[in-house]
Order: C-alpha cells, then structure tokens, then sequence
C-alpha cells in the first residue's frame, strides 16, 4: 500500500498543477497535501477496497486454523455438512459486503479527487 502511495506521489508531483501550485508561493506542506495528495489517492483508495475484500476471504483460513466461532468457520461448517441455504446465505453477504466496499471506494472517489465533481 505504501509503495502504491509513493509511486503516485512521485507521479502527481511532476504534474503541471504542483509547479504551478509551487510557483503562485503555496507552502511545500499545503502543496503536498492539498493538491497533491488528495489527486496520488485515487489509486490507494482502489487497492484499499481490493484489499478489505480479501481480508473478507481471508477470515476463513484464519477462524478454521484458530477455530474461531464467525463467519468463515460458518460457512466451512456448512459446506461440509451439506447445508446448502446457509451457504448461499453466506455467500450473499459476503457479496453484499464487497459491492459495499466498492461503493464507499466510489464515492470516496468523488470526496478525495475534484476533478471527478463535475
């Protein structure tokens, strides 16, 4: 994530609007973050979304290891005991719940980057 987040502030920062952000006076720190950070988030804000997504699937592995009572150790407990409805249910949710975290994503998009209002 981090990387990602360097590599488009390395990127935006070459942009025409920083040095012209640098050459009206603006201090480096509002510079940096008010015009050039919030354009350098758009990526981040995409790998962030993908990134709770497979934490989602991750809690599978990590609850049937450490037996932990949730989600994951639902659906395995029921894929096993053939119980067809709680696996669809599931799989619903778990769905549901990574639509909406690509839509908080989308609409973060608008929040963070203005060129995207219009």
């Amino acid at each position: 994530m981090m990387r990602h987040t360097r590599s488009a502030m390395l990127q935006v920062l070459s942009s025409d609007y920083v040095r012209t952000a640098r050459a009206k006076g603006l201090g480096e720190l509002r510079v940096i973050l008010h015009h050039a950070l919030r354009n350098a988030l758009v990526p981040v804000v995409t790998l962030g979304a993908l990134e709770f997504g497979q934490l989602l699937s991750g809690a599978v592995l990590t609850e049937q290891v450490f037996t932990i009572p949730g989600f994951g150790k639902l659906i395995v407990d029921a894929v096993f005991n053939r119980d067809y409805a709680v696996v669809q249910g599931v799989v619903l949710c778990t769905a549901m719940a990574y639509i909406a975290l690509n839509l908080f994503a989308d609409i973060a998009y608008v929040l963070i980057n203005p060129r995207l209002r219009t």
